[in-house]
């Protein structure tokens, strides 16, 4: 299942190289939400790591991604990790849309939208 975003790039990490093999790179996104804001962090690995190249602290982004969870099991603890897997950060400046009206999303989710990934087994 896929989401995307709409926001504020506040914050841009270095890229991380984690081990030889896997490398990452975190990135904040600011989503309006009433009188506050939510600052979400998000993070591109491997390849897609190269997505934030040429943008800047600042720019208005759609984020597409994914919610991947992992249980970790330490001396009998278990601990369960959430990330927020970026597969797509694109410009969502006016600019972007070719001067085109967009419609507003059928479904606001506090600033997430669900965006239809296909037939699901989901009973509603």
């Amino acid at each position: 299942m896929s989401y995307e975003a709409k926001g504020k790039l506040t914050v841009i990490y270095d890229t991380q190289q984690v081990t030889e093999k896997f490398r990452k790179r975190e990135f904040v996104v600011e989503l309006p939400n009433g009188a506050y804001s939510e600052f979400i962090k998000f993070q591109l690995t491997q390849d897609k790591c190269s997505l934030l190249d040429g943008m800047s602290v600042g720019d208005e982004v759609k984020v597409s991604f994914t919610l991947r969870g992992r249980p970790y099991t330490k001396d009998g603890n278990t601990t369960y990790f959430t990330n927020l897997e970026a597969w797509r950060v694109e410009s969502a400046a006016p600019a972007a849309t070719g001067g085109r009206d967009v419609p507003p999303p059928e479904e606001d989710f506090g600033g997430f939208q669900l965006v239809s990934g296909g037939d699901d087994d989901l009973p509603f």
